[in-house]
């Protein structure tokens, strides 16, 4: 039951009439009075009138009363935030799929455990947002352009595969495209669809060594800044994973610090995860802030119920106290 906002507060008007009735009651209780103190046998009464009820004999009238006073805030329309889901939308999930994904050091492998959480993530995404999917390791890949469909997400993420170099800078520059060319087409008069890049990477970009290169993860970071398309950067793994690469191991350190710039720069968010049920989570959180919004909806149906259970109660209490109703 919300008192935070009204839809038409100029329903309260009623409320003098609301007044009104109370002041009707109480002036017809004393003329009451006074009639029977005027022509009454105050001798004969005191005899054979049962005894005064006193105050009980207006809990009938309170009740409706306040039963009037609850529908009259049912009728001004309060409304509460409330949780919807947004029936308009774009995400572009982008994954970073390097051989540095195939590190141990988040069992099965930290490919694995990325395509489990990004399955669950697009299965669990409200119907109105159209998601769409990109892979990137030495090149970016628009593996499905954002679409309601999530069978076509859900197989494309089954079907990920690894490949030498991390261009991170490329993958959110595709994502871009893949985001202004969607806009371009389902805009319509209420413009573009809000949209949101997911970046998930486990490593230091190596393509181009620059991050702020004409096509460098941080420019990337810039250019969506400017697109106003938000970039929730995922860190994924440890410190101490490793990989073979032609026999010989080598570290592959998650990079923090870069994927927290580019989250920064666009003017998004940074999540670290160091295993599967921490991504889960990040994944879980980024639905919840992606699928739905709060907004001020509808909130007077409990003062709907309420009221007319109270007027009930008062026409009862009535008929039981006084054998009518009033």
């Amino acid at each position: 039951m919300s008192l935070t906002g009204f839809a038409s507060p100029w329903w309260f008007l009623l409320l003098l009439a609301v007044a009104a009735v109370i002041v009707g009651y109480v002036l017809s209780q004393r003329a009451r009075r006074k009639r029977t103190m005027r022509f009454a046998n105050l001798e004969l009464l005191e005899k054979v009138a049962p005894k005064s009820q006193g105050w009980v004999r207006h809990v009938p009238a309170m009740l409706i009363v306040l039963s009037l006073l609850v529908l009259t805030v049912a009728l001004a329309g309060p409304t509460a935030e409330q949780k919807v889901p947004r029936n308009r939308a774009t995400v572009m999930l982008v994954i970073d799929t390097s051989l540095s994904m195939e590190a141990t050091d988040v069992a099965p492998t930290r490919l694995k455990a990325a395509q489990e959480s990004a399955r669950s993530f697009a299965q669990n995404m409200t119907p109105g947002v159209n998601l769409g999917l990109i892979s990137f390791a030495g090149t970016a890949t628009v593996l499905v352009a954002p679409t309601t469909d999530r069978g076509g997400v859900v197989k494309a993420i089954d079907n990920l595969k690894l490949a030498q170099s991390t261009a991170t800078g490329e993958g959110i520059f595709a994502a871009l495209q893949s985001i202004e060319s969607f806009s371009a087409i389902v805009g319509g008069a209420e413009g573009p669809p809000p949209a949101r890049i997911v970046l998930m990477s486990d490593g230091k970009q190596t393509v181009p060594d620059d991050l702020y290169a004409p096509r460098g993860g941080y420019t990337a970071a810039q250019a969506a800044k400017q697109a106003q398309v938000p970039i929730s950067s995922i860190s994924f793994g440890t410190t101490h994973g490793s990989v073979d690469i032609d026999g010989k191991p080598q570290d592959v350190k998650v990079d923090d610090e870069s994927l927290e710039e580019i989250a920064r720069l666009s003017g998004g968010d940074f999540y670290k995860a160091a295993s599967a049920d921490e991504l889960k989570r990040v994944y879980d959180d980024l639905g919840e802030q992606i699928g739905y919004e709060l907004k001020d909806a509808d909130a007077s149906r409990p003062w709907v119920i309420i009221g007319t259970l109270v007027l009930m109660i008062g026409a009862a209490a009535s008929l039981f106290l006084g054998q009518r109703l009033p």
